[in-house]
């Protein structure tokens, strides 16, 4: 017999899903290590090509790791932002990219791609869905830390060997994810790129084709 689930259930999860915002502005509360836990948990629910599971999640508390990526970060900034001319550069120099300097978890998800576990399976000619399969894993870290309250944000915009180099990690592991963890410090279901007019959001009915 099917498990099923609720309809209030369903209209939270709905809920939940138009309510998961990239955030980059943090309070610095610090998160409770049993909060944070539960976080981390939903990670080791997520769906991995050969039960692979090649997720790998580095805590980032140190200082020095901290600044060096702050580092990355504004370099690899500059360097995006030169690519912009005219209104875009000046509405892109005005975007708040990170939370890094106040969000009081740092976690850098890496895709190991030298882990024998899942023997092989489903990756010969798809080697790239482990990757997929860690990005599995942030999405449900992101909706358990939405459930309970903590806002979490994607940084992107960090030159991989840097960050590598600043975490002292193995050859075979590849940033996957740069995450920012904490307490928002304002919430909306908007997302803010969309609020302050860098991008809109499409029907989703625009992007399905049928053959």
């Amino acid at each position: 017999m099917a498990t099923t689930f609720s309809q209030e259930f369903i209209d939270a999860l709905d809920r939940l899903f138009r309510w998961r915002r990239d955030v980059r502005s943090f309070r610095t509360d610090a998160v409770p290590e049993d909060l944070l836990g539960e976080v981390l948990a939903a990670a080791g629910e997520a769906p991995s090509v050969g039960l692979s599971e090649p997720w790998r999640i580095v805590r980032v508390r140190s200082a020095a790791a901290r600044d060096a990526v702050r580092a990355s970060f504004d370099r690899t900034n500059a360097r995006a932002l030169a690519g912009f001319s005219g209104e875009r550069a000046h509405l892109y120099a005005s975007l708040k990219l990170a939370g890094i300097d106040r969000a009081p978890e740092q976690l850098a998800v890496y895709t190991d791609h030298e882990g024998g576990q899942g023997h092989g399976l489903g990756q010969i000619s798809m080697p790239e869905t482990r990757d997929y399969s860690a990005v599995c894993a942030v999405m449900l870290m992101w909706l358990a830390a939405r459930a309970r309250g903590l806002g979490l944000g994607w940084v992107s915009i960090l030159d991989e060997q840097e960050v590598a180099a600043a975490l002292d990690v193995p050859d075979g592991w590849r940033l996957t994810a740069y995450l920012c963890l904490g307490w928002p410090e304002r919430e909306s279901d908007t997302a803010e790129l969309e609020a302050v007019g860098w991008e809109r959001r499409r029907r989703i009915l625009d992007r399905i084709v049928e053959r």
